[in-house]
């Protein structure tokens, strides 16, 4: 089954999971779904991932929610740069979410970070989604 939106699809998966209050989230697998994982996991929003082979040739990653007291780590998490409108911020332009309390994760020409990361090296790019 293809997807017109891949990423949209793993971090709707993750929200429906946390609203359902379940410990584990499985979707395929894809170079971008990863690169985001490592994000997610680098900034404490999830506990791990894992890849699987499912068959040959076809893999899923197996996500790992995490919870503080019985709310999920994730309260928002949305979608930013979509297939029909690519939204793209100079690292000076992009704002701050929730006053630094949330992150923008943002592809760029040295791989998937967070803003955080990107203003350290100075780079901007296409901002993928926001996490709160």
């Amino acid at each position: 089954m293809s997807l017109s939106d891949p990423l949209g699809d793993l971090l709707t998966r993750i929200r429906n999971a946390q609203r359902a209050r379940q410990t584990r989230c499985v979707a395929p697998a894809s170079r971008l779904r990863t690169d985001v994982l490592d994000v997610l996991k680098r900034e404490g929003y999830i506990r791990a991932w894992r890849v699987e082979l499912e068959r040959p040739g076809v893999s899923r990653i197996e996500i790992e929610l995490k919870y503080s007291e019985g709310e999920p780590a994730i309260k928002e998490i949305t979608r930013i740069s979509k297939p029909g409108r690519r939204v793209y911020s100079k690292i000076k332009e992009l704002p701050k979410f929730y006053n630094g309390l949330g992150i923008s994760i943002l592809s760029t020409p040295r791989g998937v970070m967070s803003d955080t990361e990107a203003r350290v090296a100075n780079v901007g790019g296409e901002v993928l989604c926001r996490v709160f």
